[in-house]
């Protein structure tokens, strides 16, 4: 690890196929960490539990198939850690030790905690400890490792900032004024390319709006063709509005500058219909999930080795966590 390096921690539920969405708005910019930073990635298989807990067997199985999205994206394990939260205790260890200073107060006005409660009231009983306190996990997962950055969106603030506290209410606690434990991690702001599913609303699985990154080109073109466009646009010698239209967002992430310029400007004047402007989207998804799908089948060839990049990249972690656990338990006198 090159000192001059942020060492950087991020993970992701394990809740089923990633898409599109998914690779703009979290993967995209992963891949570029990598060739930059110390990063730790992480399969949040605990943290899947907050809202799975009564299909706990179901998680598992999701695991691999998350692996296997990574790596096909371009995730390389020679150029971060990839690794399974579960599989390394200290996650829960500290998660333990945080949560007895962590005022209650501090989560309940966490305002994730109240929109997702909300959003699914009706559908899951989510109140438990496990929801409430998943936020001192998250912390946990971060500082564990020291992480001097984060990465997060504006939205993801809040959490970041809880993270921030804990740590500095950690060192209060439990450090010399001038040789504080943890780093307070810093907001590493990305701006996510959201893509809106293909009926406009947000892309997600449950609607069955989305594309997903396996997802083989013979089934994606037909849902490209039935695609939302401008509504107003009836016949096509009617000027377009790509402001309005479902599929320029993709154009914009998937089409070259000069191309998507040129369709720009033919929807405005009528001169590119509707249907150039899908066969123009379906090139440009057909060229940015080549590799991704070759990949992705040298990967299917040898199941074996999603486990190895598991287990290699569970022993890394490991190794660093534990190493911060033995000082955290020095500074708490409990290394008995």
């Amino acid at each position: 690890m090159t000192a001059t390096k942020e060492c950087i921690v991020s993970g992701m539920r394990p809740t089923g196929p990633l898409h599109l969405g998914h690779h703009f708005g979290v993967l995209a910019n992963w891949l570029d960490l990598q060739e930059k930073h110390d990063c730790l990635f992480f399969v949040a298989d605990w943290h899947a539990l907050t809202t799975e807990y009564a299909d706990p067997k179901k998680v598992k199985g999701f695991v691999p198939g998350l692996v296997l999205d990574w790596v096909a994206a371009g995730l390389d394990p020679d150029k971060c850690v990839i690794f399974q939260q579960s599989q390394v205790k200290e996650h829960a260890e500290l998660h333990l030790l945080l949560s007895m200073l962590t005022p209650v107060g501090w989560l309940e006005r966490n305002p994730t905690y109240k929109d997702v409660a909300t959003e699914l009231a009706g559908q899951k009983d989510l109140a438990t400890y496990g929801f409430l306190g998943y936020p001192v996990l998250m912390a946990a997962d971060i500082i564990l490792y020291r992480s001097t950055a984060v990465p997060v969106g504006h939205d993801q603030l809040p959490h970041l900032e809880l993270t921030r506290e804990i740590a500095r209410r950690f060192n209060f606690l439990n450090c010399p004024e001038d040789k504080p434990f943890f780093p307070e991690p810093k907001a590493l702001l990305t701006e996510e390319a959201k893509l809106p599913g293909l009926d406009g609303r947000k892309m997600s699985k449950s609607y069955g709006n989305s594309i997903a990154l396996g997802e083989p080109l013979e089934n994606i073109a037909p849902k490209i063709k039935t695609m939302l466009t401008d509504k107003n646009r009836l016949r096509r010698t009617d000027p377009g509005d790509p402001a309005v239209c479902n599929l320029y967002p993709y154009h914009k992430l998937l089409t070259a500058p000069e191309k998507c310029a040129e369709i720009r400007e033919g929807c405005t004047t009528a001169s590119f219909g509707c249907v150039d402007c899908k066969k123009a989207l379906m090139e440009s998804l057909t060229a940015f999930l080549t590799p991704i799908h070759e990949r992705r089948r040298a990967l299917e060839a040898d199941p074996e080795r999603l486990w190895h990049i598991l287990e290699q990249g569970n022993a890394k972690a490991r190794a660093r966590a534990a190493e911060s656990m033995d000082a955290i338990r020095k500074l708490l006198n409990f290394d008995f």
